[in-house]
């Protein structure tokens, strides 16, 4: 393990890699614990380089020997690399080391998962795999021999020989080691085909393990999708004759993006009606989307630093949203896009870990893999593309590609594209990239001899190594409505580029209600003084629909905080319109049943910190509970008639359509429970055939005190199906009552099943925990206990997993001060564990220092 000493990397700090790289020749011979890799590296002097130093990265390698153009050496070796004297001319590195993927418990490198050799080496994984230099912008073709007794052998790009034993394969397009990519293991695979818009036909696999054939085949749809689509859109073709992706079962991420050889966590894209809920498959299409994407926006153009990492994280991001919108409902994708980001980077951005979409300095970059740089990073091109409109947006995207094609590139490089293609400055826009924080927008109107003026204030709080912001380029979308419901003036994208500044509308014969922020056009927090009625106005009338919801949250999130203030009922003009919204046949489904859904208790404590308050995570919960059951109640007669209208007949199809009935249905459910006790729901849950009902009854029993017996069925049923089973460990905490959440994930931790060397078993579990604000944060201190216990038990062998995993407690600053205390115990717990990870220590030393 690396030395945990922090030592901080700058961006400012950049040079240019001493040596390039002309060609890789690797060969792998396959042995669990002894494996052998054998280099053999072209190097060429880099021109634009000041030092000939020569570095190769490396860690925790035996190296047996190593040559320069035929002559052996003794490099000077170091826990992370190696140096040794080189020629001043092109020359040929060879080399040969032993690792033991068995062993490799981090998940980064050459590692095995029950019995399959797999890969991950970004961001500084492949220096665990042999000496070379690990940086994005050290580019070079790759090929790769794999010697080995298992029958399927992958890498990256086309294979170009086979035979007993053995498989050679080639990558014709120049790439950095993080994308390097090998699979071998006893697999089968769901083939398939496309034919490219030029007339290439492609050959597409994805390997799995036996018993997942049949998991497989909306997977392949949704990659065919994704390649046409990035085709029509984007004018992007595949270039290689192969696509392969593999489903593998412990990995540390989502999935990755490796050249023509995509590495896939098992939950990320084996999916069938039985096991996996409406959730899962649209996660799956997003995420294969997402990692398709990235063979243009990551891998043909990559990142120069990991300072970049926006660069390809926040576009692909971005070009997944979009596809998302298309495949399924705009709006509804719209909507449930805002709710990730305000769920997990609003929360990163005002709290300790904050920092700007570019960082300026880390010292561990996995631990720079958050909601900033993919959700915010997201937005910012968002916006851009609002700024610019869709036209030019895809006249600059056009450019891009064709200039810096098989280059590693800055946010520079990309921003310049888009000043040379508009001829607008963009210097100030390039804030969004330096500036950390969630922008403040507040905004005040009045009306006189027909002009109605908006006044906008923008302000960013301070937030660490930050403390003076400047004001952001802001497109605001602004729609503006009669009393009668009538949109007087449609949307219209206000630029706001001042600390302060005002807009007029002309012409107006009466005051119009305003639509303010229209889709989500700024990542911003937006208040302004309005009332209960104008708000269940613009839930009914307004033409955009994320206002519309937005207005059904903002009323939501009011009822909510005046009930935790002093106990003040909800208005009856609020229930009234969740009624009526509910019963509007005209409203998509899916739309519905997100207005149906309450505010997250996370979102009510940051409200109540915004305004100067010390949150009571038990009295946000009990709130929540209230008005749940005060909204069953006054929805009681239209319930049972909105869950039958909403039933299918259908055979199940992961489509938008059926997949908003469900949602909708299944959203009745949940309030009719509260009034049945649980009758329809043991009814769902017996009749189910597909997950989506069948997991949704579950949590209503399991919620309604009714759930025991369904419990142990459902794992019975299930037990064999591990991603199915993750479930089950995750719905049991989520639902637990507040006091008794840390014992449910304790106790899970005991059962056979439990396992902390799978990451998606562990979060399944203590990331359940530590997602259930009321339960984790209950007053005992017990919520935080378990989760450092385990923390201390897995950064031994999985700092990645372990260091995200403690972004849980960086809300820390905004409790009372008794919870503070518990929570910095175990905090300073954790810190003092001999041999910590370099991982962990900078996240929790991040969060620990957050406050004096």
């Amino acid at each position: 393990m690396r030395d945990a000493a922090p030592q901080t990397i700058y961006l400012s700090d950049y040079t240019p890699p001493a040596y390039l790289v002309e060609e890789v020749h690797l060969t792998f011979r396959l042995a669990p614990t002894s494996t052998r890799v054998i280099s053999h590296i072209r190097f060429a002097p880099n021109p634009e380089a000041a030092s000939r130093e020569f570095f190769l990265h490396g860690e925790q390698l035996d190296l047996k020997w190593a040559k320069i153009d035929g002559a052996e050496v003794a490099p000077v070796l170091s826990d992370d690399g190696l140096r040794c004297d080189a020629p001043d001319a092109p020359f040929t590195w060879e080399a040969e080391v032993e690792i033991s993927p068995e062993t490799n418990t981090a998940l980064e490198g050459l590692y095995m998962s029950n019995g399959m050799y797999c890969t991950q080496c970004e961001a500084e994984g492949f220096r665990k795999i042999t000496y070379y230099p690990d940086r994005p912008d050290v580019m070079s073709v790759f090929t790769v021999r794999i010697e080995g007794d298992l029958p399927v052998m992958l890498s990256n790009g086309n294979p170009t020989a086979t035979g007993d034993g053995w498989a050679e394969w080639h990558d014709p397009w120049p790439k950095p080691a993080y994308l390097f990519a090998l699979v071998a293991g006893d697999l089968v695979a769901h083939s398939g085909s496309f034919t490219t818009a030029s007339g290439r036909d492609v050959d597409l696999n994805i390997y799995v393990r036996k018993n997942d054939i049949g998991k497989c085949a909306f997977g392949m749809e949704a990659l065919k999708q994704s390649m046409r689509w990035d085709e029509q859109a984007y004018g992007r073709e595949y270039d290689l004759d192969l696509f392969n992706i593999v489903a593998v079962d412990d990995f540390n991420m989502g999935a990755m993006e490796n050249k023509g050889l995509n590495i896939f966590n098992s939950s990320a894209v084996l999916a069938s009606p039985e096991t996996s809920t409406d959730a899962n498959f649209e996660r799956i299409e997003a995420i294969i989307a997402h990692e398709y994407f990235h063979n243009w926006t990551g891998n043909r153009i990559t990142c120069r630093d990991w300072f970049q990492l926006c660069l390809k994280e926040g576009l692909t991001v971005f070009r997944d949203q979009q596809f998302t919108a298309d495949m399924r409902s705009e709006a509804v994708a719209r909507i449930s896009d805002v709710i990730a980001l305000r769920g997990r980077q609003f929360r990163e951005d005002n709290g300790p870990l904050a920092h700007p979409v570019r960082p300026e300095s880390f010292v561990e970059i996995n631990n720079f893999y958050t909601a900033t740089v993919y959700e915010k990073g997201a937005e910012v091109i968002r916006m851009l593309r609002t700024l610019i409109g869709a036209e030019a947006y895809r006249k600059g995207c056009d450019l891009y590609f064709d200039r810096h094609d098989g280059q590693a590139c800055t946010i520079e490089d990309w921003l310049q594209v888009f000043e040379d293609t508009t001829g607008r400055d963009l210097s100030q826009f390039k804030r969004w990239y330096a500036q950390a924080g969630t922008p403040r927008l507040s905004v005040t109107d009045s009306f006189a001899d027909g002009t109605y003026t908006l006044r906008f204030t923008q302000t960013t709080p301070p937030t660490p190594g930050q403390d003076d912001k400047q004001p952001q380029v802001l497109p605001i979308a602004v729609g503006l409505l009669a009393e009668d419901g009538t949109e007087i003036v449609p949307t219209t994208i206000l630029e706001m580029t001042e600390a302060s500044q005002s807009f007029t509308f002309d012409g107006l014969t009466a005051k119009p209600i305003p639509s303010i922020l229209r889709g989500f056009s700024a990542p911003v927090i937006l208040t302004r003084d309005t009332t209960a009625s104008e708000r269940a106005f613009l839930l009914a009338h307004d033409t955009d629909p994320f206002n519309a919801w937005e207005a059904g949250r903002a009323l939501a999130r009011d009822t909510l905080l005046a009930m935790v203030r002093d106990g003040t009922p909800p208005q009856t003009a609020y229930l009234d319109a969740l009624a009526t919204m509910a019963r509007d046949e005209a409203r998509d489904p899916a739309f519905r049943a997100l207005c149906l859904g309450l505010p997250s208790q996370d979102e009510i404590a940051q409200a109540l910190v915004d305004a100067g308050e010390t949150p009571d995570p038990e009295a946000i919960y009990d709130a929540a509970q209230t008005l749940r059951q005060m909204i069953a109640e006054h929805l009681q007669d239209t319930l049972p008639r909105l869950y039958a209208a909403h039933q299918i007949a259908d055979a199940y199809a992961p489509n938008a359509e059926q997949s908003g009935k469900r949602a909708l249905a299944n959203a009745a459910l949940s309030y009719l429970t509260r009034i049945d006790g649980g009758v329809q729901a043991g009814a769902q849950y017996e009749a189910a055939t597909n997950m989506t009902q069948q997991l949704a009854a579950l949590a209503c029993l399991i919620k309604a005190g009714k759930g025991d017996g369904a419990v142990a069925d459902f794992y019975n049923q299930w037990r064999e199906d591990r991603l199915v089973i993750d479930k089950w460990f995750g719905l049991q905490v989520a639902l637990a009552a507040p006091r008794d959440v840390a014992q449910v994930a304790e106790k899970l931790t005991q059962h056979p099943d439990f396992t902390m060397q799978n990451p998606n078993r562990f979060r399944a579990t203590l990331g359940a925990l530590a997602m259930t604000p009321a339960g984790f944060h209950h007053a005992s201190g017990e919520g935080y206990r378990v989760l450092a216990d385990w923390l201390i038990k897995l950064d031994p062998l999985n700092p990645q997993t372990t260091a995200r995993m403690c972004s849980a407690f960086e809300t820390w600053p905004r409790y009372d001060e008794d919870r503070q205390a518990k929570i910095l115990a175990q905090i300073d717990r954790i810190l003092a564990q001999e041999g910590l990870s370099r991982d962990s220590t900078e996240m929790l030393t991040r969060i620990r220092d957050a406050k004096g």
